[in-house]
């Protein structure tokens, strides 16, 4: 019997039309675009309307990504939808509201919280259940309105996040050559206080003291998180290339997560990966979560800069603390 493969078949992203510039921010906080860009290198962040939603923007970037797959919605057998700002606290899942407005019906549809690492987390779980052999394609997204979760009266943090959504389909293949060849995610609580959103939840229920001390925002201790993340994110790259045998030239993208130019200066750095190599959309969207790497790969998709064959390499960090990387080669259907 023929060994099942995954495939990485098609990206698409959607972008809110609304930009928060860094001139918009110095008007609402004591900071200046030159300290921005010098400490993160982002310009601008897209901002979702009002009545935009966390699944409205992931349905627009899913609608590119099943298209773009040559699928119909009816061959969607998997919903995963990477996020941490769901339209809904708890329940219903943001995976189940996008099938239903997509009209996938009758599917299995979850979310993953993972924070930064959600779209590459969502990649590893697709992985695992085409080469099982229970699903054949899979819609994985990534997906924030982190709008709604930032404090703008913070400045450490309201600089940093934007809104968007990046989609891809994950499809059964029997050509080895087409294979995503490895997926890397791992953890570890033990610095959970790095990134974290207090409340509400069991431990901070809601409560009109939760409102008034704003921990319903994101916290982030921005030092200990840039320090920890440029060593996590370069041992991990450099792990998972040195198991798959595969030099730093060998990458035709290096996508990481778009938190901070600094931390991607630090990595590429320490790989020696040239300027070509990596993926910058930073100073055009902020870091917009588990939507940043799913964004990136459509990015240079529609910039023609994206062929079939192209290695990826995909290095992401986030809350948790959580962390992945993999190596994708981009495998368009046949008839793309």
């Amino acid at each position: 019997m023929s060994r099942v493969y995954a495939a990485f078949r098609s990206i698409g992203a959607y972008a809110p039309k609304n930009i928060l510039s860094n001139e918009d921010l110095e008007k609402m906080v004591d900071t200046s675009n030159e300290w921005i860009l010098k400490r993160t290198g982002i310009k601008e962040r897209r901002i979702a309307s009002k009545d935009e939603s966390t699944s409205d923007m992931a349905v627009e970037a899913a609608k590119k990504a099943i298209d773009r797959a040559n699928l119909s919605k009816e061959d969607i057998d998997l919903v995963v939808c990477a996020t941490i700002s769901p339209d809904f606290f708890n329940m219903p899942s943001t995976a189940c509201v996008i099938a239903n407005k997509l009209g996938i019906n009758n599917v299995q549809a979850f979310d993953i919280s993972a924070a930064c690492s959600g779209f590459v987390y969502a990649l590893s779980v697709a992985k695992a259940f085409i080469e099982s052999g229970m699903k054949k394609n899979i819609l994985v997204i990534g997906a924030e309105k982190l709008s709604t979760i930032v404090d703008y009266q913070d400045r450490t943090t309201c600089i940093l996040f934007g809104d968007g959504a990046g989609a891809a389909i994950i499809s059964a293949t029997l050509d080895k050559d087409e294979a995503i060849i490895d997926v890397r995610a791992s953890a570890d609580g033990s610095y959970q206080d790095f990134l974290i959103t207090p409340a509400p939840g069991a431990v901070n229920p809601p409560s009109q003291e939760i409102l008034d001390n704003r921990l319903c925002y994101m916290k982030m201790k921005g030092n200990e998180t840039f320090k920890i993340a440029v060593k996590t994110l370069t041992s991990d790259v450099k792990e998972i290339l040195e198991k798959n045998n595969i030099k730093s030239e060998d990458i035709t993208h290096f996508v990481p997560h778009q938190a901070n130019y600094r931390i991607i200066k630090a990595v590429g750095d320490a790989l020696k990966l040239k300027e070509e190599q990596i993926v910058l959309t930073i100073a055009k969207y902020g870091n917009t979560s588990a939507a940043s790497i799913p964004m990136a790969i459509n990015e240079i998709y529609e910039e023609g800069k994206l062929k079939r064959g192209d290695l990826m390499l995909l290095d992401t960090f986030g809350g948790g603390l959580t962390w992945g990387s993999a190596l994708i080669p981009f495998a368009p259907s046949k008839n793309d």
